[in-house]
């Protein structure tokens, strides 16, 4: 193309402004991703005592473009394959803060994210994520709930879906605490939550709540019977929870780390523990046969599930 300008003062011109234009749209895009990191710091390290802003912006989240009921950022943080050190075993997928009434949920994964920031060797792919529910804690009196007054564990995608869960939440006595909404996928939090699970692919997933200080699994057998000082005690599955939705119908490990206090950290002995039977559990148990072969039907079974047919797992047989 450069061929066609007569003067080439007039072409390299052309050539500058094009690349000052791209410099600053790509400057501009970088300052925001940044402010927003900043500025869901600045949320979290003055709501959580156990974690300083400073910790937050040190922990070198990115803003994932996905936005809350309220437009608050969800963060991730990568820990990449190390490829010049080994092949990574596996995709593991980081999440807590799901339910924004359990303050050690969120704290506890930045406790992690520490030692991985010092110890990662890439034996793991690791897509971490401290707080998919800002909404819910980011605000005077923390709620469980999202902004739309929605569970987002009830609001992911399951066979029968209306049905079941309209009959789980009378079950409750409607409490509003468990409130499904009124479609999968309705909240902004369970889209993004659905595409990193399309697209990251993980081999196992693990998701910390609280208060219930035990060890819960889903997903294709067998699963950790211990993390440091919790136990496994199943506790069941719920319609357009993330258990069901990943662990049953698309046969993704999904380890549910229950902490004994919503409000109250482990102690760091108790922290590094559960770390590091957690990093056991998976080295010598991802990736399972049951997952890979589940990853190519992940669209078909999605499709299955909204029609509202047959228990999707089942197509796996």
């Amino acid at each position: 193309m450069y061929q066609d300008c007569k003067k080439k003062g007039i072409c390299l011109l052309s050539m500058l402004t094009v690349l000052a234009i791209s410099v600053e749209s790509a400057w501009a895009e970088g300052a925001g991703n940044a402010k927003s990191v900043f500025d869901e710091c600045q949320r979290i390290g003055n709501k959580l005592g156990s974690v300083s802003v400073q910790q937050c912006l040190k922990a070198g989240m990115k803003d994932t473009g996905a936005r809350s009921v309220n437009g608050q950022a969800l963060l991730l943080k990568e820990y990449p394959p190390l490829l010049k050190r080994r092949q990574p075993l596996g995709r593991v997928l980081l999440i807590g803060g799901t339910h924004g009434d359990e303050y050690a949920a969120t704290s506890i994964v930045f406790k992690w994210m520490k030692i991985l920031d010092t110890y990662h060797s890439g034996l793991f792919h690791w897509h971490v994520a401290p707080l998919i529910n800002p909404d819910g804690l980011l605000q005077r009196h923390s709620l469980r709930l999202n902004a739309h007054g929605i569970d987002l564990n009830r609001n992911m995608p399951t066979p029968n879906w209306h049905e079941e869960t309209s009959a789980y939440w009378k079950k409750t006595g409607h409490d509003p605490r468990r409130y499904p909404g009124i479609d999968p996928l309705s909240e902004p939090e369970s889209q993004w939550l659905y595409d990193e699970i399309r697209i990251f692919k993980p081999h196992a997933i693990v998701s910390v709540h609280a208060p219930y200080g035990v060890l819960d699994f889903d997903g294709p057998p067998v699963g950790p019977d211990h993390l440091g000082h919790l136990h496994l005690k199943l506790i069941g599955i719920y319609p357009g929870s993330l258990g069901n939705f990943a662990g049953v119908q698309h046969r993704i490990p999904v380890i549910t780390v229950e902490l004994p206090y919503a409000g109250i950290m482990p102690s760091r002995q108790q922290t590094s523990k559960m770390w590091t039977d957690l990093v056991h559990w998976l080295r010598y148990n991802i990736p399972k046969q049951e997952t890979l072969a589940a990853y190519p039907l992940f669209e078909p079974i999605h499709k299955r599930m909204l029609s509202e047919q047959i228990p999707l797992h089942e197509g796996l047989n």
